[in-house]
């Protein structure tokens, strides 16, 4: 998966030193299915991801990673889940803290397939046919299901 230019940048200031980021999980539906991946980089199946640009609107973040990856035009709906993702340690020891922001999104237009080399697979998969998707994006989208069910969050004391 290609490092955004701005991480690059800022990587050269502060080494591999926590890093806050905001990501974005897109969990696109289309009827009864939804939009599922199979990442180049592990292997692992879940819903399209990816980081928000600086000054980026966190909804048109997902909308764009849905077209950068998977060749799909969505329109976000919904905000289901904000969390923050424990820190992350990548092997060349960068450490990042991603803030995530799961979107509902309904699919506009396009036939899935794999648009820019993060994914190696994508389509629109059934409920019953997730047995391979990661157990956090089963989670992401189990809440993402309601059309208009409240964000759900973390925390709150």
């Amino acid at each position: 998966m290609a490092t955004p230019e701005f991480v690059l940048s800022l990587r050269e200031r502060i080494g591999h030193d926590p890093l806050p980021l905001v990501g974005v999980t897109a969990v696109v539906f289309r009827d009864e299915k939804v939009l599922l991946g199979k990442r180049a980089d592990n292997g692992v199946w879940e819903a399209v991801s990816g980081i928000v640009e600086p000054g980026e609107e966190p909804a048109d973040a997902a909308v764009r990673e849905c077209l950068e990856e998977a060749g799909v035009v969505v329109k976000a709906t919904r905000l289901a889940l904000v969390e923050q993702i424990p820190r992350i340690t990548y092997a060349n020891g960068d450490q990042v803290d991603y803030l995530g922001l799961v979107f509902r999104c309904e699919w506009v237009s396009g036939d899935p397939h794999p648009a820019d080399g993060e994914l190696t697979e994508v389509g629109f998969y059934g409920l019953g046919e997730m047995t391979d998707v990661a157990h956090e994006h089963v989670r992401k989208i189990a809440l993402s299901m309601a059309e208009d069910d409240p964000a759900t969050f973390r925390g709150g004391r």
